[in-house]
């Protein structure tokens, strides 16, 4: 790795500014930012960044990269995972380690990061927690020392009986317990309106993929976000809504705000909620489809123009289910849910939401490209305490950059990605733009389709005690 660098010629973005500026990089971290061609630091490697937008690396804060779930085994591993996402532009992932039944917290943390050690990029990791001491005090302990040990967030179901499921009684008992300088990110879905309406479905015998969409009704996540966030102002602690679907789902996070009088509540969406429909489920490859929450009808699709200054993330919930794994059953019920996400998540979003509304005459819904850099890097490292490490270009920041290309037309292909599903969500979709360079602490990972990186080179994440956004 050079010790120095400088990104030439490209239009910064960061969420407060978009400027022509050169980046300078020293060793692993941002040097500061200087006019286009400034005489600086001659005989420095020079990257040609000229017509290309300079993001900072994205900040994934919702994947699932070798999953076990108990029930299903993703196909993938920590080393092709983080390739994928390197080739997206992403370059920090906050994946989850598991407490497994008859396992402490430490536990848990210390077998996920062996499984994380061929990590191309960095990481960070929230807990998915499943056995809490009843006693309040012991309880708390328990939570204080997770955070302690770089883990400040944790992760609870509303569904999903019986691996991680939790009822109101155990929600509520976990947010008490949680300090204050944590938060908590819930999977929101009224379990008893999922379950009724699959046990409907499987009683009439409607199993096959075409009806997965019916199992799990928009009104389950919509109540089950109201639910949670109630027992989040009950216990005076911040949540973290995550994978919105609908737009309603959103606008119950926008009405909290409004009011004024809540703990902070965040909330995500995901590019498979803004791009796509439940008329997937009418294709051919309904398999490809099949995710929890699922896809919605046209009329509750997420609308990003719309929901954006509401969402503090775009995130992907990344599963990398292969394909035999997806057809080796054609009931929904038995086939696992998730989709690769990481490769497409910025093209998709920057096509969506910045390009397309201009393009199409509806300059109004556009998103603004600070706002891309906010919920693609910023606030995601903010919120689990990641920032100004992650999610900038500041003096001292890592140098974790994204040189994006806006001008090329890109069709997605699933022969052209570095997952194992063999198939992408997305096939045949045209983006505009493409990710031309991707730097992580001031090492070029990814450049004109190559990549430049070994296995292990990726850091474990110590993310900071959990504090408010300024809004």
């Amino acid at each position: 790795m050079e010790k120095r660098l400088i990104v030439r010629g490209g239009i910064v973005v960061t969420p407060a500014e978009v400027i022509a500026a050169d980046v300078l990089i020293e060793g692993e971290r941002i040097a500061g930012l200087v006019a286009h061609g400034a005489d600086v630091w001659a005989g420095a490697r020079v990257i040609d960044a000229g017509g290309c937008l300079v993001f900072p690396g994205v900040v994934d804060p919702h994947t699932h990269i070798q999953l076990d779930t108990g029930v299903y085994r993703t196909a993938d591993n920590w080393e092709i995972g983080t390739r994928t996402a390197a080739f997206g532009g992403v370059t920090t992932v906050v994946d989850f380690a598991t407490q497994f039944p008859g396992m402490t917290f430490p536990d848990a943390l210390q077998a996920r990061l062996k499984e994380c050690a061929p990590a191309l990029i960095d990481y960070g990791l929230h807990m998915m927690v499943t056995d809490l001491p009843l006693d309040p005090a012991e309880a708390r302990q328990w939570l204080e020392a997770l955070r302690d040990l770089g883990v400040p967030s944790i992760k609870l179901y509303t569904t999903y009986r019986p691996n991680y499921y939790a009822d109101d009684a155990v929600l509520l008992h976990t947010l008490r317990a949680m300090p204050d300088d944590m938060i908590a990110l819930v999977h929101c879905e009224n379990d008893a309106l999922v379950t009724g309406a699959t046990a409907r479905l499987v009683a009439a015998g409607r199993t096959s993929w075409a009806f997965h969409g019916q199992s799990r009704p928009p009104e389950a996540e919509v109540e089950a976000i109201r639910r949670v966030m109630c027992l989040a102002k009950t216990a005076g602690k911040a949540v973290y809504i995550v994978h919105c679907s609908t737009a309603d789902s959103v606008w119950q996070v926008k009405k909290a705000h409004n009011a004024g009088n809540w703990p902070p509540v965040y909330c995500e969406t995901c590019p498979q909620y803004f791009w796509l429909d439940d008329s997937c489920y009418a294709g051919a490859n309904a398999e490809h489809f099949i995710l929890q929450p699922p896809l919605r009808p046209r009329e509750h699709k997420v609308n990003l123009g719309e929901v954006w200054p509401t969402l503090s993330a775009v995130s992907t919930d990344h599963c990398d289910y292969s394909l035999a794994q997806k057809q080796q059953f054609r009931e929904f019920t038995r086939t696992p849910g998730g989709l690769p996400g990481l490769e497409t998540s910025f093209a998709l979003t920057y096509t969506c939401g910045v390009y397309l509304p201009r393009a199409e005459g509806r300059p109004a819904e556009a998103l603004p490209l600070t706002a891309l850099a906010r919920l693609m890097s910023a606030d995601p490292a903010r919120i689990f305490g990641l920032y100004p490490q992650k999610g900038a270009i500041l003096p001292g920041s890592d140098a974790d950059l994204l040189i994006y290309d806006p001008e090329p037309e890109v069709t997605l292909r699933a022969e052209a990605m570095h997952t194992v599903a063999r198939y992408t969500p997305y096939e045949g979709v045209t983006v505009k733009g493409r990710v031309r360079t991707v730097l992580s602490r001031g090492q070029v990972l990814v450049s004109d389709g190559a990549l430049h990186a070994e296995a292990g080179r990726g850091r474990f994440l110590r993310g900071r005690p959990f504090a408010p956004l300024g809004r």
